[in-house]
């Protein structure tokens, strides 16, 4: 196993590299297992990543915000690499996602008990990612929590979601699905790798085989602050002017060229239209036992077997 840890992380930075790297190892390290602990940054961080299964790692742990889950994800797609996560980013989405702790130990030790199990990606325009991707508000939003990011957690995410709902103008939208399209004067649009259908923005399922479109139609800017706060706390599903569409393939068209587009916490400037699908299983991902997305999966598993 490779870990892999960025060295500007907040835990990294405040325990020092070499106490954390030294957890690491005493907390993963067993006698069928060698580890081995990188602490990089920037380039030398994604070379270590990208270089793991050359040099004979099968497991490859990354402690890193999500947009470098989601570049080490990309890199182990189709594969029989493994990868693991360590919440030591801002948002840590999948890490959560699969219930880890927030805390170093407690992560190791929820990770130390992990098996692989095979997950969905999707895919922008045929990149790989792992859980959302979001234009409009979901891409000014992202923009603005990174300039605001030395401001706290709370009080930058009430300052960025303030900035993104005023940055954030209507959009035409044509949202295509199996051939057919429908037209909404939109603000956002996000796409997740399965829909994000239990509470605290978690998954019920990483392999569900679906994508799920939300789209919120634009309905002034009082309502855009609204949807934004509903956003913030996870009770904007249903809400009114919130369009759903489920599909392994979506195709979002613009009257535009380009457009900034936030994909797992990084936004990168995208040219339309945005052609998403579906990867399904295709990722190897450690996740704890007590994960409901490992329940269901062991439930499904069982159920195929008595069939059988």
């Amino acid at each position: 196993m490779r870990v892999v840890l960025n060295a500007k992380a907040g835990t990294v930075h405040d325990m020092g590299p070499d106490k954390v790297r030294d957890i690491v190892d005493e907390a993963l390290t067993r006698p069928d297992l060698d580890v081995d602990v990188v602490v990089a940054e920037g380039d030398a961080m994604a070379s270590a990543i990208a270089s793991a299964p050359h040099e004979g790692y099968d497991t490859v742990v990354v402690g890193a915000g999500d947009g470098t889950v989601s570049y080490a994800a990309s890199v182990f797609a189709n594969t029989d690499v493994t990868l693991g996560v360590l919440p030591l980013g801002t948002m840590n989405l999948l890490a959560y996602d699969i219930g880890l702790p927030r805390d170093l130990m407690g992560a190791l030790e929820a990770l130390h008990d992990a098996k692989p199990m095979r997950v969905d990606l999707g895919t922008l325009n045929g990149r790989p990612f792992h859980g959302v991707s979001g234009v409009g508000f979901f891409s000014q939003m992202a923009m603005a929590r990174e300039q605001l990011r030395d401001r706290g957690r709370a009080f930058g995410w009430f300052m960025a979601l303030g900035r993104a709902v005023f940055r954030s103008g209507r959009m035409s939208l044509e949202v295509e699905v199996a051939g057919a399209r429908e037209s909404i004067d939109a603000y956002a649009a996000l796409v997740t790798v399965n829909a994000f259908d239990a509470s605290g923005w978690h998954r019920s399922r990483l392999d569900g085989g679906q994508l799920e479109v939300l789209v919120a139609e634009d309905r002034g800017t009082l309502a855009r602050l609204r949807t934004g706060a509903e956003v913030l706390v996870d009770a904007w599903r249903g809400a009114p002017g919130i369009h759903s569409f489920s599909a392994r393939r979506v195709t979002i068209h613009a009257r535009r060229r380009r457009a900034w587009v936030a994909t797992d916490g990084e936004v990168t400037r995208e040219s339309l239209p945005l052609r998403y699908a579906l990867a399904p299983a295709a990722l190897s991902l450690l996740v704890p036992p007590s994960a409901q997305q490992w329940q269901a999966h062991e439930r499904e598993v069982h159920e195929r077997d008595d069939v059988t």
